[in-house]
């Protein structure tokens, strides 16, 4: 059994354009003669490996913390793919072959178009991932995220998916922290290459 940590590090992951960058402040440091570390954090929701709710785009969408946790455990199979915009008919092809929980591997070029979610949507995925720092493309966010947000299958965007080094399945470990009434969350993702005993 192998475990691959497919988490960007928060810190020093790339930050999609216009959002807050992530900092950190020094509370206490035994370095300054306090008795422990103590360090507060800020981030925006979507910084790094993160995983989006319904209610990043439907105003009566389930946050993060109301998602149930089926989607995050599981099978899921690993997908390369080539840099651009992945249509309907290039799922109907990738679909073929895969479990109900996909993560697309296209070195965080690959995006997913409107037709390519309703496809997904249709084949009752219960989860969608990517090593992009977000699902669709910047042209059009809304469409695809809608599509997919609308029928309650929650996105794994900014993985880092380089070091798994071939296509397949693998049992899939993302849990999203727990924020109450938020759009979105950090997860730390692994993949599991062997037999996973639950």
């Amino acid at each position: 059994m192998h475990i691959y940590d497919i988490s960007r590090e928060l810190l020093s992951a790339p930050v999609y354009p216009g959002d807050p960058s992530p900092g950190t402040e020094h509370i206490l440091r035994l370095q300054m003669g306090d008795g422990s570390n103590l360090t507060s954090f800020s981030q925006c929701s979507h910084n790094g490996t993160h995983i989006d709710a319904p209610l990043h785009f439907f105003e009566d969408g389930e946050s993060v913390n109301e998602l149930a946790l089926d989607p995050f455990v599981g099978e899921c199979t690993v997908i390369t793919v080539s840099e651009g915009i992945l249509t309907g008919d290039d799922i109907d092809e990738i679909i073929k072959n895969s479990s109900k929980r996909i993560l697309f591997k296209g070195s965080g070029k690959a995006f997913l178009s409107q037709s390519a979610a309703f496809v997904l949507a249709s084949e009752n995925v219960v989860l969608v991932g990517t090593d992009a720092q977000s699902i669709a493309y910047s042209g059009d966010e809304t469409a695809t995220h809608k599509e997919l947000l609308g029928k309650n299958i929650p996105i794994l965007e900014g993985l880092d998916l380089s070091e798994v080094p071939v296509d397949g399945n693998y049992f899939l470990i993302a849990l999203p922290l727990k924020i109450e009434g938020l759009e979105a969350a950090p997860a730390r993702a692994a993949l599991v290459d062997g037999v996973v005993e639950l």
